[in-house]
C-alpha cells in the first residue's frame, strides 16, 4: 500500500514536471501545495476514511480521486504520462542545485539541452548567459553544482582525473612505498571514462586496510580476498588489487583488455618472469617483441605489429604545432581574437584557426555575413601586428536539416577553411543523419567534418552513422576529420582511426576553445589519439606554419 510519503513525491514530481512543460502554473500549483500538506498528516491515506479526505486542507476532489487512483492501483497515470513525454535527462535536472522547473524549461524548450553534461558543457561554452535569467554568476554556481553532482556518480572524464591522479599515486607511495604500488586498469590504458582508478598494491589486506584509518577515513565499498575497492570523498571509487604474489603478472593482466592479454598469454605461454619486479616491459623483452604501451593494448592485432616492427610513433601534445577549431567573443566564447591569438604566441605555436559559429546557431551569436566581413577585416588587422604568428580566418559552419552548409558558396569562399558541424536536430535516425553529413562532406567547401557524431561522453549518445561510409567520403572528397579534444566529445571515436588512416584521411585534433584555458584539451585529444595509432604526420594540427599554409592553400585551389 502506497504511504504518505510516496503520494507526496508523486505530486511534488507531477507540479515540477508540469512547471517544467510550460502547463498552466495554477494547476501545478494545487499540486505542489497538497504534497506538501500531505507529508505532514500525522495519520497514513490508506487508513484514513475516504468520505473525509477531500476536506482535508491542501486536497480538495479533484486531488482526492487523484490520491484514490494511487491507493487502489499503486499508480498515477497523469505522472506516468507526462514521465513518458520528458526526456530522462531533463528530469535528472531537478537534483542540480540552483536551477528550478522555471530555468529548466528555459533549458530545455529554449536551449534546446536535454540532459545535465550537455547543460555542463554550455556552461563551458558560456552560452547561458545568453538567455534571460541566466546571469554570469548564475552560469557559474550551475557549473560548480554541476561538478558536484557529476563527481558523485561515480563516472569520471578521462580528463576529470589527470589532475587527481599524481596526488592518489603520491598518497599510495606514501602509505605502502613506492615499489609496491603500480598504476594499472583504465586510466592506465587512457580509457576515456573511467569508473574506477586501479593499483596493484604488493601487500595483503591485513596490512593495506589498517593504512587507511585517518581523521578522513575512505568508505570501503567491497572487500576480497585479492581485492580492496574504497570510495574516496571526491567520489572516486578506488579499487587496490592486493596480494604478495605475482607482483608483475598482477600488473600486466590488468593493463590490457581481457581480449589482448588472453592472446598474449595464447602466443607467449611460460615467459620467465621476475614476479618481484613491478616492471611490465619484461613481459614484452621475454616475447622477444617491441613494448606495447598500456594505451595500444586493446586488440590482439597490435601483437602482431609489435612482432612485426610496425608500431606506430604515437603521436605526442608537443606535436601540435597549430591550434584548429576555436571560438571568440563574436560569437559564444569569453575571450578576444587577439587575446587567444597572444596566449598562444607564448605557447610557441605557429598559428590559430579561429571558428566562431555560423549565422543558424543563434543561441551563440552566431554570425551574419556583415560580422563575418567585419571580422574578416579585424583578422588581417591582427596579422600585421602579430606576424609571423598567423591567424586563419575560418568558420564552424552549422550542416542545415538537408546537408547543405549555412552560408552561399560566395560567403564560403571568402574563409580559409570551413568545419563543417551539426548542432541542431540531433535525434535522427541513421538514414538522416548519413543524408545530412554525406551532403555536407562532398560540398567543395567542406575541410573539416567537426565532431561527427555529436556525442557528449556520459551525457549523449551520437547519433547513429556508418563510421566506414562517412571515412570513404571524406578520402573521396579530401575532408579532414576532427577529433574534437574537449574531454566530454573526444569524437571521432579513437576505434575509428585506424580505419581512417587506411583510407589515408587526415585527422586534426582540436580543442574546440572557447576561453583561453580551452587550449589545453588538446593533450586529452592527443591521448585519446594515441589509443587509435595517430601518428604526428597524419594530424593537421601538427603541420608546421608552413605546411599548414600549402595545405590550406592547395585546398582552396582544388575548389572549382
Amino acid at each position: 500500500m502506497m504511504d504518505n510519503a510516496a503520494i507526496a513525491d508523486n505530486f511534488s514530481l507531477l507540479s515540477k514536471l508540469m512547471d517544467i512543460h510550460g502547463e498552466n502554473s495554477f494547476k501545478s500549483k494545487t499540486y505542489s501545495i497538497a504534497a506538501f500538506y500531505i507529508e505532514k498528516l500525522p495519520e497514513q491515506l490508506h487508513t484514513t476514511e475516504r468520505s473525509t479526505i477531500p476536506r482535508i486542507k491542501g486536497i480538495g476532489d479533484s486531488v482526492a480521486k487523484k490520491i484514490f487512483e494511487m491507493l487502489d492501483t499503486g499508480k498515477f497515470q497523469q505522472l506516468e504520462d507526462i514521465i513518458a513525454d520528458t526526456p530522462a535527462g531533463v528530469i535528472e535536472m531537478l537534483n542540480i542545485k540552483g536551477i528550478g522547473p522555471k530555468k529548466i524549461n528555459t533549458i530545455w524548450k529554449e536551449m534546446g539541452i536535454e540532459s545535465i553534461g550537455e547543460l555542463q558543457y554550455a556552461c563551458n561554452e558560456n552560452r547561458l548567459t545568453l538567455y534571460k535569467g541566466f546571469g554570469q554568476t548564475t552560469q557559474q554556481k550551475v557549473l560548480e553544482a554541476i561538478n558536484f553532482y557529476i563527481a558523485n556518480q561515480g563516472h569520471f572524464l578521462y580528463a576529470q582525473l589527470h589532475n587527481i591522479y599524481p596526488q592518489v599515486q603520491q598518497y599510495l607511495n606514501q602509505l605502502f612505498g613506492a615499489d609496491k604500488v603500480a598504476l594499472t586498469g583504465s586510466f592506465k590504458r587512457q580509457l576515456l571514462t573511467i569508473e574506477e582508478m586501479a593499483f596493484v598494491i604488493n601487500l595483503n589486506n591485513a596490512d593495506v586496510k589498517p593504512k587507511f584509518v585517518s581523521a578522513y577515513p575512505p568508505e570501503l565499498l567491497e572487500e576480497t580476498d585479492d581485492s580492496i575497492l574504497y570510495q574516496l570523498k571526491n567520489g572516486l571509487r578506488l579499487r587496490l588489487l592486493t596480494g604478495t604474489q605475482n607482483f608483475a603478472q598482477r600488473i600486466f593482466d590488468n593493463s590490457g583488455s581481457p581480449e589482448f592479454v588472453t592472446s598474449f598469454y595464447q602466443q607467449f605461454p611460460n615467459l620467465n618472469i621476475n614476479q618481484d619486479n613491478a616492471d611490465d616491459t619484461q613481459y614484452f623483452t621475454a616475447a622477444n617483441i617491441n613494448y606495447i604501451l598500456p594505451c595500444l593494448r586493446e586488440s590482439s592485432n597490435i601483437i602482431q605489429q609489435a612482432q612485426q616492427n610496425l608500431l606506430p610513433q604515437l603521436i605526442q601534445p608537443n606535436d601540435i604545432k597549430g591550434i584548429i577549431h576555436n571560438h571568440s567573443n563574436w560569437s559564444d566564447g569569453t575571450n578576444t581574437i587577439e587575446e587567444m591569438a597572444k596566449a598562444l604566441i607564448a605557447k610557441g605555436m605557429e598559428y590559430f584557426v579561429i571558428s566562431d559559429h555560423s549565422k543558424s546557431a543563434t543561441y551563440a551569436n552566431g554570425l551574419t555575413e556583415q560580422r563575418i566581413a567585419e571580422q574578416h577585416k579585424y583578422i588581417d588587422e591582427l596579422n600585421k601586428k602579430l606576424a609571423p604568428f598567423k591567424i586563419y580566418k575560418s568558420i564552424e559552419c552549422d550542416i542545415l536539416g538537408n546537408g547543405q552548409l549555412d552560408y552561399s558558396n560566395d560567403v564560403l569562399a571568402s574563409f580559409d577553411l570551413v568545419i563543417a558541424s551539426v548542432h541542431s536536430n540531433l535525434q535522427m535516425n541513421e538514414e538522416k543523419a548519413m543524408q545530412r553529413l554525406l551532403t555536407a562532406i562532398e560540398n567543395p567547401y567542406t575541410t573539416i567534418l567537426g565532431h561527427m557524431t555529436g556525442r557528449l561522453l556520459l551525457s549523449r549518445n551520437g547519433y547513429p552513422i556508418n563510421h566506414k561510409k562517412i571515412i570513404d567520403a571524406c578520402a573521396a572528397n579530401n575532408v579532414v576529420i576532427e577529433l574534437n579534444a574537449h574531454p566530454r566529445r573526444l569524437d571521432i571515436d579513437w576505434q575509428w582511426i585506424p580505419y581512417a588512416l587506411e583510407k589515408n584521411v587526415l585527422i586534426s585534433i582540436n580543442p574546440d576553445a572557447h576561453f583561453i584555458e580551452g587550449f589545453n584539451d588538446v593533450t586529452y585529444g592527443v591521448l585519446a589519439a594515441q589509443k587509435g595509432g595517430l601518428v604526428k604526420e597524419k594530424n593537421l594540427s601538427s603541420f608546421s606554419l608552413q605546411q599548414f599554409e600549402a595545405y590550406v592553400s592547395n585546398r582552396k585551389a582544388a575548389i572549382v
